[in-house]
Order: structure tokens, then C-alpha cells, then sequence
């Protein structure tokens, strides 16, 4: 059942510490993901497809790449009479507070926003996950089970359990989900698999509640303070399972990783079937000449968009707008952002290269042979790598780095600033 009253939030403002400098500059919803996107697409993607058109991202963390990219929000159709994107940053009043101090406290700082629009439930979902849902499965299941709080969880690898907040079910409807009997943030034991994807569905009167008995408190967020207060409290809180793919990418390795999923003949990301939406309009991606592949060009398994030149090799990779692959270089298994240059003789092997980056020729950039066990190599932007220098896998590139004074070797592992 379409609920026209739903006020979704989005928590988009955060910077992740593992994924090093790719979130110098911006936060983690608003890396650069599938070739011509932004992380946040997805869930905005998801909300524009489950009909949800009241939204509020709550940015935080060097907000202007966010700002741009996301626009009016015309382009996921939230643009209209009764269909808007709001994005609020943070702000004082007459009581001075400063930054958001948590994910729940940045909810709470815009109660006012919230209920003015007066849902009648509120969603509020992680703006850097990567996933495909229909929230209205989860509303639906919320209003089913007469719950106070709906989360959805998915299922993440036992060795991994540990990095997540992780809830026990009752498993009273079995594949669908069940009452959350337990819930622990990140816990060093994990007792189950079952990983909570910031996926919420809350009664209004619930979370206000809630949110104002935690500014008492000295920690301000919904895995570790909201949802085991509403556990404790004997609300309802259930869990709604989700079993489709879901992409974390907390860290280098997993981002490249999701990005390598977008390829292959049966690709674990399909963003033609999830209906993926973006903003064309940004960095003007929709004027971008057709990509032109040179008499020597050799592509396999990649995607490359709109405004390439291409004479060189490229496999298993993924180029964004504006990048040129000279004659004689080779791309492999990389993520290349926007207005890259590789020049004749480069040889680039597990890299992830920030925007408007060159490679002189010669230089050899990443790993020489890639497992899943090799680190990826990560370079800032705005970087003029010379030629014939050798950076080693596994080492980080930070933005403008040894402007004038670069070595000629990057040992793997290097930071190089």
C-alpha cells in the first residue's frame, strides 16, 4: 500500500576514516560510483522507486559536492508540488550547538523540519549503502506487524559480523523477518550474522520520544543508544529481512569491489534493472561527447562512459566522463573518476584513481598481478604523476601530493603526501 505521508531521512554527512582520501574532500555518499554516479544514487534511486517523495538529506561533512550533485532533485522526479529534496546541514539557534554529534542527533535537530510535514511514519535510511529495495516492503511490514520500530538486516559473512550492528529474531515469519529479541552495536562476539543496513521505519510519536530522552544522554546514535532504549522500553521493534545484494563499502577494498560487481556477463549490480537514477546534469555529464575508440583501442569487460577517448588497453575496469587512455597504455581492473589521463607506455593494475589525475608515460602504477587478497591502490586528485615513476600496491596518493618532488618510487604500502 503507497503511503503518500512518508518523510524519508537520509543520513548522507558522514566521512569514512578507511576509505582515506577519496573522502578528503567530500563524504562517503558522494563518491563516485558505477561510471557516471554518486553513491547516494542508490538510495535516493530506491526512494524514487518505491514512491516515496518527501526527503530530507541531512549532510554534514563537506557538503558542496552533495549539494550540487543532488540539485533540485528533479533528476529522481522529486521535484513537484507535493514532491521535494531538502538538504539540511547544521545550524545554530539562540542555544549555540555545533556539529551533529551522532546520526540520532542530527535527526533531533531537525524535528522541527520532520514535523511540520506530520508523517505518518518515518524512514530513515544510511545515504552511502549500495543496494537495491522497495521500502514499501518494509513500510508494509511495519504497519503489518503493528511495530513501533521496523529495521531491515541482511546477512553478512560470520567473519565479518563484528564490524556491524547485529540483531537476533525471532523468525515469527520466517524468510520475511520477526521480533528483534536482541541487539548489539558492533559487539567483539558477535551472536549473530543478521547486520542492520540503517534501513528504519519509525511510529513518528515513537521516535520523537526517543530522540528527546536521548539528549540526556552522552552518545547520540541509533545503533547504540536508540534502538537498544526502544528494546529495553518493550516497544515493538522488528526485523525485516532483506536477502538481495548489498554493498558496504566501508573500506578501499570493498569499494572497488563493488565496483568490480557492476561487471561481467551477469553482474551483481545490474543498473539498468534497478532502475538507477542520476544527476546528468552534474559536471555536465549529459553534454559529454560519445566515447571514441581509437584504431588500437582493446576493451574488454569494462564500462566506459560518454566523453572517453580510448587508443589504449582497458579490461575489467570502469572509466567516468573525461577520462583518455593514450596508445600504447594499459587500464586493468581499475576505477578511473572523472578526467583522468593515462599517457603511452603506463601500465595501471588495481588502482583507484581520484578525479583529474595524469600519469606520465612510463609510469607504472598498482600491482602486477591481482588476487583477492592484493591492496588497491589509491591516488588523490589533482595529481601529475611524472613519467617513469613506479608507485607500488597497495599505496595511497594523498591529493596534490610532492607537487615538484616526486620520487620515482612509491614503495606498496606508502603514503606519500
Amino acid at each position: 500500500m503507497l503511503k503518500p505521508t512518508t518523510l524519508a531521512v537520509i543520513l548522507a554527512g558522514g566521512r569514512v576514516d578507511e576509505l582515506n582520501v577519496l573522502t578528503y574532500f567530500r563524504p562517503k555518499s558522494a563518491v563516485p560510483f558505477g561510471g557516471f554516479g554518486r553513491v547516494i544514487d542508490f538510495p535516493l534511486s530506491n526512494l524514487m522507486n518505491s514512491g516515496i517523495e518527501q526527503v530530507a538529506v541531512l549532510s554534514q561533512y563537506r557538503s558542496f559536492s552533495l549539494i550540487n550533485h543532488i540539485g533540485t532533485g528533479a533528476a529522481w522526479d522529486m521535484i513537484g508540488r507535493n514532491r521535494q529534496v531538502s538538504i539540511l546541514p547544521p545550524s545554530t539557534g539562540f542555544d549555540p550547538t555545533g556539529w551533529y554529534r551522532g546520526s540520532a542527533d542530527a535527526v533531533y535537530r531537525n524535528l522541527d523540519f520532520i514535523q511540520y510535514h506530520k508523517p505518518e511514519e518515518i524512514l530513515i535510511v544510511s545515504g552511502d549503502h549500495i543496494y537495491k529495495m522497495d521500502y514499501q516492503e518494509v513500510i508494509d511490514y511495519h504497519y503489518e506487524k503493528g511495530a513501533d520500530l521496523t529495521i531491515a538486516f541482511t546477512r553478512v559473512p560470520v567473519g565479518e559480523a563484528h564490524r556491524f550492528g547485529l540483531a537476533s529474531l525471532d523468525d515469527e515469519d520466517g524468510d520475511r523477518g520477526g521480533r528483534v529479541i536482541d541487539y548489539q552495536e558492533k559487539p567483539d562476539s558477535p551472536g549473530s550474522n543478521w547486520a542492520s543496513m540503517t534501513v528504519m521505519c519509525f511510529k513518528p510519536e515513537i521516535l520523537y520520544e526517543a530522540l528527546k530522552e536521548n539528549q540526556e544522554g552522552d552518545s547520540f546514535h541509533f545503533g547504540r543508544d536508540i534502538i537498544p532504549m526502544l528494546l529495553q522500553g518493550q516497544y515493538r521493534v522488528f526485523g525485516y529481512k532483506f536477502r538481495g545484494y548489498w554493498g558496504y563499502t566501508r573500506t578501499i577494498n570493498e569499494y572497488w569491489q563493488s565496483s568490480m560487481d557492476l561487471l561481467g556477463p551477469e553482474p551483481l549490480i545490474d543498473l539498468e534493472k534497478w532502475v538507477f537514477r542520476t544527476n546528468l546534469e552534474h559536471r555536465r555529464i549529459c553534454d559529454q561527447e560519445p566515447l571514441l575508440l581509437g584504431e588500437n583501442a582493446d576493451v574488454t569487460n569494462s564500462l566506459i562512459y560518454n566523453g572517453c577517448k580510448v587508443g589504449g588497453t582497458v579490461k575489467n575496469s570502469i572509466l567516468f566522463p573525461g577520462v583518455r587512455v593514450k596508445n600504447g597504455a594499459t587500464v586493468e581492473n581499475s576505477i578511473l573518476f572523472f578526467k583522468n589521463s593515462v599517457e603511452k607506455g603506463c601500465h595501471l593494475n588495481k588502482v583507484v584513481s581520484d578525479v583529474n589525475n595524469s600519469f606520465g608515460s612510463g609510469t607504472i602504477v598498482g600491482t602486477g598481478a591481482v588476487d583477492e587478497n592484493s591492496d588497491v591502490t589509491v591516488i588523490g586528485w589533482n595529481n601529475q604523476v611524472p613519467r617513469n615513476v613506479r608507485v607500488g600496491a597497495g599505496a595511497t596518493v594523498c591529493p596534490e601530493a610532492a607537487v615538484g618532488n616526486w620520487p620515482k618510487r612509491v614503495a606498496p604500502g606508502e603514503v606519500l603526501k
